[in-house]
């Protein structure tokens, strides 16, 4: 018997009360969503910090990190994402899913993190692989406006590369992998 194989233009939720859902994404090569196996180690290496949490995906894309979320039970997500046929699939998504607890907000992150005051437990950072400069005015916001607090969680995702940005001192990296092309990593704010 052969295995299903998901289409391109899907992903699979991989843990939580929407397991093995699949959700529809925009089939765009712009579009990177974090992979299954990410994934997985990012919500093992997080599962004592998930419940209630309240988190904020900066470039939301798929949705898929934000759903992936809620399925193992953060209290709320923030989405931000300046792509709209990327916001009506994550639409899409919630409403069959009929998640109400992520806010999509179709923004430009930059400018928003200049606007918003909030603090959140979790943040997502996986923006466009090739644009170092967005990540570092990203987290240099972050920590500029206090969108961090003690003991909050800062994801970042990128894509390997020699180049080096500046992490805030008070963020201690917790856990580090690398795939061929991809490093991730999670810090904790002390």
């Amino acid at each position: 018997m052969k295995k299903k194989k998901f289409k391109k233009n899907t992903l699979k939720i991989i843990g939580g009360k929407f397991k093995k859902h699949k959700i529809y994404i925009n089939h765009s090569k712009n579009l990177r969503p974090t992979t299954n196996f990410i994934r997985e180690t990012l919500f093992n290496w997080i599962t004592k910090y998930i419940q209630n949490a309240i988190c904020l995906d900066c470039f939301a894309g798929s949705g898929i990190l934000g759903i992936e979320s809620i399925s193992r039970h953060a209290k709320h997500v923030t989405s931000l994402e300046i792509d709209k046929k990327n916001i009506f699939y994550i639409y899409k998504n919630l409403k069959k899913l009929k998640i109400n607890t992520i806010k999509i907000i179709h923004t430009n992150t930059l400018k928003w993190l200049k606007e918003k005051k909030n603090k959140y437990n979790i943040i997502f950072l996986d923006p466009p692989y090739n644009n170092f400069q967005l990540l570092q005015k990203t987290i240099f916001l972050l920590e500029k406006n206090k969108y961090t607090k003690k003991n909050t969680i800062i994801y970042i995702e990128k894509k390997i590369s020699k180049k080096t940005f500046h992490i805030p001192k008070n963020w201690i990296i917790q856990k580090k992998k690398a795939t061929k092309k991809i490093e991730y990593t999670i810090y904790l704010k002390k």
